[in-house]
């Protein structure tokens, strides 16, 4: 099922999708500099382990569309089903559409979709010190550092610190 916010759709990805990434052909629905090196990792990662089934893409990848234009401008995602409450969230927006608040919005929409299920306690983010852009999107979504090591940093936030937003998303 689609996540809709004010500028975004985040929809769960396809096989069709992945193919089109991993083999290169590129797609009249595509941003002129999509996919980014992120993206195609994860296409070659889910052409590996199969793409979620239905039931399952809440917790699997997503591909950012920026509703103005109908072009994937991005990818969104976390790194599989809940782990004793807990997911971790990926995203990347390319290039062309940074600086925007893309990442920010969507970032957004699915930490409020996992934290109303009754599976998820806390989402956590994994980010390099050296992208304080990416730091920023976790901030400014109530995320907060709570480890670091010299080059990375974890960030998380729990169900009982999330509160509603504006740009909660709509299923």
């Amino acid at each position: 099922m689609d996540i809709e916010t004010r500028r975004l759709t985040l929809r769960p990805i396809t096989p069709v999708d992945v193919d089109a990434v991993v083999s290169g052909k590129r797609q009249d629905s595509w941003a002129d500099d999509f996919p980014a090196d992120g993206d195609m990792v994860i296409a070659r990662l889910l052409q590996g382990i199969g793409v979620p089934a239905a039931d399952a893409a809440r917790y699997g990848h997503r591909v950012v569309v920026e509703r103005s234009s109908s072009q994937i401008v991005g990818g969104i995602g976390f790194f599989g089903p809940p782990d004793d409450g807990a997911l971790e969230i990926g995203y990347g927006i390319v290039a062309s559409r940074r600086g925007r608040g893309y990442a920010t919005e969507a970032v957004r929409a699915m930490v409020a979709d996992a934290l109303s299920s009754d599976d998820v306690e806390v989402v956590r983010a994994e980010v390099d010190l050296d992208n304080p852009a990416s730091i920023v999107v976790l901030e400014r979504n109530g995320l907060t550092r709570c480890a670091q090591t010299d080059e990375r940093a974890t960030y998380e936030i729990r169900r009982r610190l999330a509160t509603p937003d504006r740009d909660r998303p709509t299923r």
